[in-house]
């Protein structure tokens, strides 16, 4: 399962917001409240994008 937690975590540390990531990788700013409230999970290709973004494994968002 995606780890939210996780997500914010890089946020954090590479000093950025949601919104510059989403503007950054193309992906809407609205699917990273969906995924935080548990209203959607992020499908493998999404996971894939923001793992490149932060230079992480795929792996990393998985609890």
């Amino acid at each position: 399962m995606f780890s939210y937690k996780k997500f914010v975590a890089l946020l954090s540390k590479n000093n950025v917001t949601a919104y510059k990531v989403a503007k950054d990788t193309g992906l809407y700013p609205t699917l990273f409240s969906d995924w935080k409230s548990g209203k959607s999970c992020p499908k493998a290709d999404k996971i894939n994008i923001l793992a490149d973004y932060f230079n992480v494994p795929l792996t990393y968002f998985i609890e």
